[in-house]
């Protein structure tokens, strides 16, 4: 029964690897794919899973994470005991915030008594994939765990940044490094490592105990995989591993943590394929968000064959409210409210809500935050030396303009 299970959504993270989408918001927050927020895809893996018992545990920069959830995710019936509440950091049990993804549910446990559930839900809120989360809890259920980490195969490559468990062959759990550059690999397969997707369900007993003890320490991170699950696995708890069983219905599982800015970008640049490797327009497992009301988007201007001016969108997504007024989009993503004006180029980008392309600029592989004017004539992501000199750019070469940047 999903009555007795309590689901925490840890949504208070920094993101400091996606500065400067995370200068004014928590990681969370961070906008993704045109209309959603990244948390919203744990949200609708929680509603499509049947979980009706949601706290969001929120601590740095969460004005408009709360404002998000308030207005988009207010649908639940209270009288039927069924929410999604926030949770801010307050103090509760000592004179500090949350110091870690263990201590945010210690500093919590107050909720957990009024609760009493059978089973706590642990889930990151930010990252990217579909998953009933029931599956996983009913396979914890039958294996009667102590604890169950959800676990996903990946590269070994990728281990310096992750969370890797190390697994025997009957799926139990006998060890758990972060982000190890020798990391153990799967059983009878040597070029794959199970990643920790940051899921527990505890027993609420035993979650309980365990949080009074790691709370006890001083030399600790308060952290689920760098301290408790160790110390669970050196004490001979039961935890198993649950391999992630993938809703996105693709020939490859798709999860993604997307916690720097090449990856948020490669995830969204994801969305726009002929066939995208992660697909938002499944009935089946529908993703939910808010949106404001805004009116359909258009493109206006047929074409000049003199002058070129031509609105044009091409491989791109183009929610409400965007106006495509005789500029150039290819390969792109717009959040609403978005206009790219006469003789622009908008090519491989990222453009958030509120922005306005000034005319002929000229952007490529560029992630233009909310709120920006680009005036006439400028030109991103074809001179690296001249980007480094005004924004922000990634490894990769991606150029990130910040929320609200005044562009002289």
């Amino acid at each position: 029964m999903m009555r007795k299970v309590l689901t925490f959504i840890m949504a208070g993270g920094k993101g400091e690897r996606l500065f400067p989408l995370t200068k004014d918001r928590t990681k969370p927050a961070v906008p993704f794919g045109g209309i959603y927020r990244i948390i919203d895809f744990t949200l609708s893996n929680c509603i499509n899973s049947g979980l009706r018992r949601i706290y969001v545990l929120t601590q740095y920069k969460s004005a408009s994470l709360q404002r998000h959830i308030r207005l988009g995710w207010n649908i639940l019936p209270s009288e039927l005991d069924q929410f999604i509440e926030l949770l801010p950091a307050q103090q509760r049990v000592s004179e500090t915030w949350y110091l870690g993804t263990a201590d945010a549910i210690y500093q919590n446990l107050y909720t957990l008594e009024m609760d009493k559930p059978d089973e706590v839900l642990i889930l990151a809120g930010d990252h990217i994939y579909k998953m009933n989360y029931y599956t996983m809890i009913d396979f914890h259920r039958q294996t009667d765990a102590d604890l169950t980490v959800g676990v996903v195969e990946v590269n070994k490559e990728l281990s310096p940044h992750l969370g890797i468990v190390e697994v025997d062959s009957m799926g139990r759990v006998r060890g758990f490094e972060e982000k190890p550059k020798i990391p153990k690999t799967i059983p009878h397969n040597s070029e794959k490592v199970f990643a920790s997707m940051g899921i527990y369900v505890f027993k609420h007993e035993v979650l309980i105990r365990e949080l009074f003890g790691d709370a006890k320490k001083d030399n600790t991170h308060h952290d689920f995989g760098k301290d408790v699950i160790p110390e669970m696995v050196k004490k001979g708890f039961r935890v198993a591993a649950y391999n992630f069983i993938d809703e996105n219905r693709k020939e490859a599982k798709y999860w993604r943590d997307i916690g720097t800015i090449d990856a948020y970008y490669e995830a969204n640049m994801d969305l726009i394929q002929v066939e995208p490797v992660f697909n938002l327009y499944d009935k089946a497992w529908p993703i939910r968000t808010y949106q404001e009301q805004f009116p359909p988007a258009k493109t206006v201007f047929s074409g000049d064959e003199i002058t070129g001016r031509v609105g044009l969108s091409l491989d791109s997504i183009v929610p409400g409210g965007c106006i495509i007024s005789g500029g150039r989009l290819q390969r792109s993503i717009l959040s609403p409210n978005v206009r790219v004006n006469s003789y622009s180029q908008v090519y491989d980008s990222i453009l958030m809500e509120g922005v306005n392309v000034g005319r002929y600029a000229k952007i490529k592989r560029a992630i233009i935050d909310k709120d920006v004017n680009i005036p006439q004539g400028m030109v991103i992501g074809y001179d690296p030396e001249e980007d480094k000199k005004r924004f922000f750019v990634s490894e990769s070469g991606i150029v990130v303009v910040a929320k609200r940047t005044e562009i002289k």
